[in-house]
């Protein structure tokens, strides 16, 4: 049960969900995250970290770099049924459509770039 208010906590922001669908396409930076939700770096990681404890991305570290993709699959079974639910539910969304495209033009931009007017741990 426990599990199950975890994920249903971390899905009932908007912000969570937008960011859980960016990584649909595949993992992004944190910077990345934060450019396509123009939210401070804090706030993101806040959400990013909601998401990773219900079990819906993972995170991994390289150097400065925390990157995020969605969850493997097999990890447990109702991890993979929110998953398919939320991402096969709201794919035409139009806000979901518009991150999409934008996520276009922050994938080729430069994480250093990006990221000279904050500093990440």
């Amino acid at each position: 049960m426990q599990h199950y208010l975890t994920i249903t906590k971390a899905l009932s922001d908007e912000t969570r969900v937008r960011a859980l669908m960016s990584l649909t396409e595949g993992e992004l930076c944190a910077c990345q995250i934060i450019q396509l939700l123009n939210l401070s770096p804090s706030t993101v990681s806040k959400h990013m970290t909601i998401l990773q404890q219900a079990g819906l991305v993972q995170r991994r570290k390289d150097g400065r770099w925390h990157y995020f993709r969605l969850a493997d699959q097999s990890e447990h079974p109702i991890v993979r049924q929110a998953l398919q639910w939320t991402l096969s539910t709201l794919e035409d969304e139009q806000i979901i459509a518009s991150d999409t495209q934008a996520l276009c033009c922050i994938r080729k931009q430069d994480r250093e770039e990006m990221t000279s007017c904050y500093h990440t741990s």
